[in-house]
């Protein structure tokens, strides 16, 4: 696969050996542009865990366990506006998809950032309303040429990166006026901004994300999920859909949630949302 600079792409993913049943078709992304170095230690913190639990009862079913994780502290803001930036490290964060580089600022302060495709150890990033259109620099939707593929997207001025933030997720510019700016998000809706919002030029990393295999059950545990038991193969008493002689669809009922709410397909939106002024064009629909 090319790149916008027309270097070949590598696929990063692993695939290992069927030596086992776990290891069956399971997958890694192993990535040549992910330096081997421990976080960062002044960009870190702890992180206690919740489990899903609220006074020690399940609040939300299919959490609990998991691999002991720091969190990483990445600067959404991106603050140190037209203070060039060096790329010392690529790095994975556990608490994300995409992957994380680390900054040495020209003013000796290091910072984690999203690190968009493309982004190599060495190279120079710099965020602001003069940085130039490259790939991983900062700066006002305003400046960026229609037809740019952004992400870290703000949605108000100053907030810092709200979407588009997820591994190999893009959105395009499609039109900039004088005030606003409209944005194609990954969705396929197409949302209006204001055009001093800040974004970074180029798509998230780790694109080969969605591609990984998972293998084996035990690899879910380590990430924090427990295991999803389908409403229809309980019994009436634990699930609507439960019950019935062997094998049984949903039928006539209509889908629902454990406690009876409507589900799969119920609009939840409110009618009256304030972001609906924003909206031009719903998302698309998944079939």
């Amino acid at each position: 696969m090319l790149t916008e600079r027309g270097q070949v792409r590598k696929m990063a993913i692993k695939v290992y050996k069927r030596n086992t049943a776990g290891r069956r078709n399971m997958s890694v992304v192993k990535s040549d542009t992910v330096t081997n170095k421990k976080p960062e230690k002044s960009l870190v913190e702890g992180q206690s865990r919740k489990a899903g639990r609220s006074g020690g009862k399940i609040s939300v079913r299919h959490q609990g366990g998991g691999h002991k994780q720091k969190y990483r502290i990445v600067d959404f803001h991106q603050e140190k506006i037209g203070i060039p930036g060096r790329i010392s490290a690529i790095e994975k964060d556990p608490n994300r998809s995409a992957f994380i580089a680390l900054v040495v600022y020209a003013d000796g302060e290091k910072g984690y950032v999203l690190a968009s495709d493309g982004m190599r150890t060495g190279e120079t990033i710099i965020a602001g309303p003069d940085a130039p259109v490259k790939n991983g620099n900062r700066t006002m939707v305003k400046n960026i040429p229609t037809g740019t593929v952004i992400s870290n997207i703000e949605l108000f001025p100053g907030h810092g990166g709200q979407i588009v933030r997820s591994a190999g997720s893009g959105a395009m510019l499609t039109a900039v006026d004088e005030k606003n700016a409209q944005v194609k998000l990954p969705s396929g809706e197409i949302r209006m901004i204001s055009n001093t919002c800040y974004a970074t030029v180029g798509q998230m990393s780790n694109f080969e994300h969605s591609a990984v295999t998972i293998g084996k059950a035990g690899r879910s545990r380590w990430m924090n999920k427990r295991p999803t038991v389908r409403g229809s193969a309980m019994n009436p008493v634990d699930h609507p859909h439960g019950g019935g002689e062997g094998r049984q669809g949903i039928g006539l009922k209509h889908p629902k949630t454990p406690w009876g709410k409507p589900a799969l397909g119920k609009k939840t939106r409110k009618k009256a949302k304030y972001s609906n002024k924003f909206i031009i064009k719903r998302r698309t629909k998944r079939k």
